[in-house]
């Protein structure tokens, strides 16, 4: 079954990253993959552009059925194999309310972390502006802030939704590793950096460890100083 799947991915991409994940906790190892490089713009290739017109990664497609969103290919892997590998979705109402809040909120998350990166990356020194840099700083600041207190009101050991790894783990989880990537504190956000160090050592994270992350274990600093 998981020789008719392909996708085309991103080193370091937390979305990319996500559908890895998935993959991995759903014994589907055996998927085709394709390496691309962002900085060749190889996600405008013909290939990608065959199956996802935006020319973005993840593009991911099983069979006839193409879903290029992280979050709907997760969510579609877990209900294509729900009785495969892990449980990703629970059956308790009171816990699978909380898994897809958690799942969601992520993307505020992802937002507000690419308002900040991507700013600093991407915008020419001479043409940043200091407020728009603070301004998104403080709002990061404030969401990362939010995360800790969520990990701080649970027991010790516990992951993003509950007492064991679900899908809400599935989609924070790259988002805070990359925060801790690009500098983020450990002192200043020590349950954020707990939760980073127990998921870090799930066999389906590691086997999709971003291959770059690898070869180069310090990355930017952009977040040092939130």
């Amino acid at each position: 079954m998981a020789s008719s799947m392909i996708l085309y991915w991103g080193s370091g991409s937390p979305p990319c990253w996500r559908i890895m994940i998935a993959l991995e906790e759903k014994n589907l190892q055996g998927y085709q993959q394709k390496l691309l490089s962002f900085e060749k713009n190889e996600h405008k290739s013909e290939p990608v552009m065959a199956i996802n017109p935006r020319g973005q990664l993840p593009s991911f497609k099983h069979g006839d059925n193409i879903i290029n969103e992280s979050f709907g290919a997760c969510l579609y892997l877990e209900n294509q194999f729900k009785s495969q590998g892990t449980q990703l979705i629970p059956d308790s109402s009171a816990e699978q309310a909380l898994v897809y809040q958690r799942m969601f909120e992520t993307l505020t998350l992802q937002q507000k972390m690419a308002d900040v990166i991507y700013y600093t990356w991407k915008v020419p020194e001479g043409e940043r502006h200091d407020s728009a840099v603070k301004r998104n700083k403080e709002a990061l600041s404030a969401e990362l802030q939010l995360w800790e207190g969520y990990f701080q009101k649970m027991d010790a050991g516990s992951y993003a939704a509950v007492k064991y790894f679900t899908m809400a783990d599935v989609m924070v989880f790259p988002q805070i590793a990359y925060a801790f990537r690009f500098g983020l504190s450990q002192e200043k956000f020590p349950k954020l950096e707990e939760y980073h160090n127990l998921v870090k050592e799930r066999s389906s994270v590691q086997a999709s460890w971003p291959p770059h992350w690898k070869e180069t274990p310090q990355g930017m600093e952009i977040l040092k100083d939130l």
